[in-house]
């Protein structure tokens, strides 16, 4: 699931394995315990135990009971040990079970990736993969053809194989309900819109066949490579991509939320498991994050050679100077000067993110079991790690000034953008139009961008300000965006998650207002002409007057009340489904035959369009009928 612009993340807020965190949009307002930096000041509070606990123990408790956040879990590494984890609130709301660090697992969503990326990163090394080579020599199916180009390991880990998303599947309800991975494959292939190697538009599906590949060439399934290769030489006994979850870890997983006050959810089943499937506990996730931070290392095992560690953690070509890029699976989110690589995460209801401090030799991990009041927008995680970084690591660099261009670029790259992460040809698609996001110059200081539909924290629009040519940063936060054109002349928006970009659209019209707009002027078209039909019945009766209409005219009359009623029920079943959707799981092998029932209806709304509009078209033309009778 950040800029959030698409429906899909609309979607996603609720069901999708989002890849990141929520937008870092502010820095938080909350009080913190101790000696902590009064705002502005540039002096670092040394990272010690002692201080992290007096911190970590006034913010948390203070965050999740504000938020309405059942239960969270955060632990940071330093140097090759862990120097903290712990718990706060309750993975189990209704029985008072404490989050307890060393036991309780948590889901971390897309930060799973990162152990399939590892994974293909050692058959790297052990020369059975190739980065640069076609994956169908690695495949028993063939990818077909597109772009005239071929995708390889490189594109899928920097998101880049050119797949739209697709939804369907990635979460069932019941354990019976998963299919083999191969089969999901073959079944739920998403059409490519983008030439591989060019755009990056995250994707869950391209995840799932790079684990498919590790299956392939090391001729074990991705659950069983993961627990001999990277868990057993980690010694992360508390962890597991396996589902249902072991009878020896079941009891140990953690509830997941709504907020607080809502009732406990059931245990997700992940149909692309490589792909957002691990429960792990926050103690487990230390030992995964130094060995990542000591090039490979953990204690005497040596899970990955220094030198392919190394490749992971850079930046790999094809985004601008100065913005984050994909490393090969982690990507860049430098601040404050430092340079960090990490990963978020979002199952439908825990909410997570993992950081390396790779000049520090520190890891974060944080991870909650609820997303919590809407007021918190999504991004306890982001308010956290901003509060842990300010007060650690605090800026010190001097920000540049606005430049003088910047009203004359603002002018130049406002317009309506559409994220690459988004539906282009299937059932979705149409809901891709009510995500673009307008991007203008602010009415009040045409020197700085502003995005309407990206709130801060403090509800209000975010502003950015240009301090290179055509890079942007968010006034008094922390994000950057950039504006470039691709080969074809096209403006496209890079953002500070570098797995997706948006491009701007041809036409000038804000098109999800337009939409909506027209929607809204539609709903009321046909509720007043359902409502005028009782009503006029009844005056015609009140007057003694009868309906003037015979034969075809009264047959066509009716077909268009048909249709109106139609439509409505079309737009019910929609709701019910999108949140049957989002609440339980709308989307697995039941939702087939909600949607195909839709798709008929549709078609006969439709058709009843047609009539409707054969109907005015002969009242308007009937010089004997009453003006409002038309």
């Amino acid at each position: 699931m950040v800029f959030r612009w698409s429906m899909i993340g609309l979607l996603a807020a609720g069901s999708l394995l989002a890849q990141a965190p929520t937008p870092k949009t502010a820095t938080p307002k909350m009080p913190a315990p101790g000696p902590a930096p009064v705002p502005g000041e540039k002096t670092a509070v040394p990272l010690t135990e002692a201080d992290l606990e007096t911190f970590l123990d006034g913010f948390m408790p203070l965050q999740i009971g504000r938020l309405n956040i059942a239960g969270a879990v955060v632990a940071v590494v330093k140097d090759g040990k862990m120097l903290f984890a712990k718990g706060y609130g309750y993975a189990d709301v209704a029985h008072k079970r404490p989050v307890v660090a060393e036991s309780t697992l948590f889901r971390p969503g897309s930060i799973s990736k990162l152990f399939t990326w590892t994974a293909v990163m050692q058959q790297v090394e052990q020369g059975k993969l190739d980065l640069d080579t076609d994956v169908n020599t690695y495949l028993d199916f063939k990818l077909p053809s597109a772009f005239g180009k071929p995708i390889t390991l490189r594109d899928i880990m920097t998101h880049r194989a050119g797949y739209q998303e697709t939804i369907k599947h990635l979460f069932v309800k019941t354990s019976g309900e998963l299919v083999p991975r191969r089969q999901y494959l073959l079944e739920h292939m998403p059409d490519r819109i983008f030439p591989p190697g060019k755009v990056p538009a995250y994707s869950n599906y391209a995840t799932t066949l790079a684990a498919y590949i590790v299956e392939r060439v090391s001729g074990q399934t991705f659950e069983d490579y993961v627990d001999q290769h990277i868990f057993q030489p980690l010694d992360m006994h508390e962890a597991t991509f396996r589902q249902p979850l072991p009878a020896s870890l079941a009891n140990q997983m953690s509830d997941g939320y709504k907020t607080a006050t809502d009732s406990a959810k059931g245990f997700e089943f992940v149909e692309v498991a490589p792909a957002g499937s691990l429960s792990a506990a926050a103690t487990d996730m230390c030992h995964f994050m130094i060995a990542h931070l000591q090039d490979g290392k953990y204690g005497n095992t040596q899970i990955l050679q220094a030198a392919t560690a190394q490749q992971m953690h850079s930046p790999q070509k094809g985004w601008p100077d100065g913005m984050h890029a994909m490393d090969l699976g982690f990507y860049e989110e430098s601040r404050n000067g430092h340079h960090i690589i990490g990963h978020g995460g979002d199952t439908q209801w825990f909410h997570s993110d993992l950081h390396l401090i790779l000049d520090q030799n520190v890891g974060f991990f944080v991870s909650y079991n609820s997303a919590g009041n809407p007021e918190g927008n999504g991004s306890a995680r982001a308010i956290l790690f901003n509060a842990f970084l300010d007060r650690y690591f605090p800026e010190t660099t001097p920000q540049p000034p606005t430049l003088a261009t910047s009203a004359t670029d603002a002018k130049a790259v406002s317009g309506v953008y559409i994220s690459s992460r988004r539906f282009e040809t299937n059932l979705f698609s149409p809901l891709s139009l009510f995500g673009e996001a307008s991007i203008v110059p602010d009415p009040k200081d045409s020197t700085l961008l502003m995005i309407p539909d990206q709130k801060g924290l403090n509800g209000q629009p975010v502003r950015y300000r240009e301090i290179a040519p055509m890079r942007f940063r968010e006034v008094g936060g922390k994000e950057q965006i950039a504006f470039a054109n691709d080969s074809t002349g096209r403006r496209i928006l890079y953002l500070d998650f570098p797995f997706e970009m948006s491009q701007r659209v041809d036409h000038t019209l804000n098109a999800k207002g337009t939409n909506l707009h027209l929607l809204i002027a539609s709903l009321v078209i046909m509720a007043l002409t359902l409502i005028g039909w009782p009503v006029g019945a009844m005056i015609r009766r009140h007057y003694g007057q009868t309906l003037e209409l015979a034969g075809d005219a009264r047959r066509l009359r009716l077909l268009v009340y048909a249709a109106c009623i139609l439509c409505f029920i079309v737009l019910a079943m929609l709701a019910s489904f999108l949140n049957k959707f989002t609440n339980d799981f709308g989307l697995g092998k039941n939702g087939d035959f909600n949607i195909h029932c839709m798709q008929i209806l549709g078609i006969l709304t439709g058709l009843g369009a047609i009539a409707a509009i054969y109907q005015c078209i002969g009242s308007w033309r009937d010089g004997g009928r009453w003006i409002w009778a038309k």
